[in-house]
């Protein structure tokens, strides 16, 4: 299997977990033998020492650009030899042993999967979502669809290699002191044009931001975002902003991408030539399109498509694929758990 191949640069635990150069922990976690994390991963456990926020069983993986954030009141528990494909994003969930999490799948806070379940490419399990074991689950949101059959489990035997045993060693912690600073991003000059950050902006290794861009005070983009600004016109980023894992923000000629002050973006999200109001609060893998205008203390839900040239006012709840109005909101959101809270990144840099 792909994820079986060595990598000269990777990092490895004791037990023989291992991360691919380009993967990043922030924080504390549990991981079992043999887990592997492949390029571009990124795991955010801030708050727990003990690794209790996240823990990987043994023989499981994590394939390109995945990410997973847990924190003590919000864990990640993944069992034992569980697969995630690319682009998978695990937030707060309990995921059982013998999964096969297809790409691009969203996994929300609270949602419990069983054992051998199996999803399919882009599926959203919604926050609070049980599913059992033996099944297949598809669609955003999620739904079951059948139960596992005899063919899964003839894939599933002949992706593990025909042995679908399970080991019983627990998973060990492992700590890796966070990355971040604010000239640690890989900063790219476009023609003329260079980056200019605040000096209090936090920016995480695995970053790469270039030409027209512009980030304000305070702001934090996390590991694996990409944020260009090059021929197609200027990026501006106000103060207090996160822009989180593995999120992509570009745009198309003569236009312009603007994120107010203390707009979040989540993991894995594509932001792509618009303008997002103060506070809005755009969730996991959403997208939102170009010259869309979102106004104040709007909130995305997970995997939601806002349209091009959508105009949406202020305190409005966004969901579906594409969006649609569901709700609105009454007062500020405040910011969501699964983004940087105020001591985090002084728990982050613990050792």
């Amino acid at each position: 299997m792909a994820f079986e191949q060595p990598d000269a640069d990777e990092r490895r635990t004791r037990n023989g977990a291992r991360f691919a150069a380009s993967a990043r922990v922030a924080g504390s976690i549990e991981i079992g033998a043999k887990a592997y994390l492949a390029q571009g991963t990124a795991v955010r456990a801030p708050g727990a020492a003990d690794g209790g926020a996240v823990s990987i069983g043994a023989g499981s993986a994590l394939l390109e650009t995945s990410v997973i954030v847990g924190r003590t009141e919000m864990p990640v528990s993944i069992g034992r030899r569980s697969v995630f494909g690319h682009l998978a994003r695990i937030i707060g969930a309990t995921i059982g042993d013998l999964c096969e999490i297809g790409n691009a799948t969203v996994i929300m806070p609270g949602a419990q999967l069983g054992n051998r379940v199996f999803t399919g490419e882009g599926t959203l399990i919604p926050a609070g979502m049980t599913v059992p074991d033996d099944t297949v689950v598809v669609g955003r949101p999620g739904r079951v669809v059948r139960a596992v059959a005899e063919r899964d489990i003839a894939r599933l035997t002949a992706l593990r290699g025909g042995d679908l045993s399970l080991p019983d060693t627990p998973p060990e912690p492992y700590h890796e002191a966070s990355r971040a600073g604010p000239a640690m991003a890989q900063i790219y000059a476009y023609k003329d044009k260079t980056p200019t950050i605040a000096r209090s902006a936090t920016l995480f290794d695995t970053a790469e931001i270039t030409g027209d861009v512009t980030i304000g005070a305070n702001s934090i983009v996390g590991s694996g975002v990409r944020i260009v600004g090059d021929s197609h016109g200027p990026v501006r980023i106000g103060a207090n902003v996160q822009i989180l894992e593995n999120a992509v923000l570009h745009l198309l000629p003569d236009n312009e991408l603007v994120l107010e002050d203390g707009v979040v973006i989540g993991p894995g999200a594509m932001i792509h030539g618009c303008r997002i109001g103060p506070g809005s609060v755009i969730e996991p893998a959403a997208i939102v399109c170009d010259n869309a205008r979102l106004g104040a203390n709007c909130l995305v839900k997970a995997g939601a498509l806002v349209r091009q040239n959508a105009a949406i006012g202020d305190n409005i709840i966004l969901e579906g694929f594409p969006a649609r109005e569901t709700g609105r909101l009454d007062a500020a959101q405040g910011l969501p758990p699964w983004a940087f809270l105020p001591d985090d990144l002084k728990t982050l840099a613990l050792v």
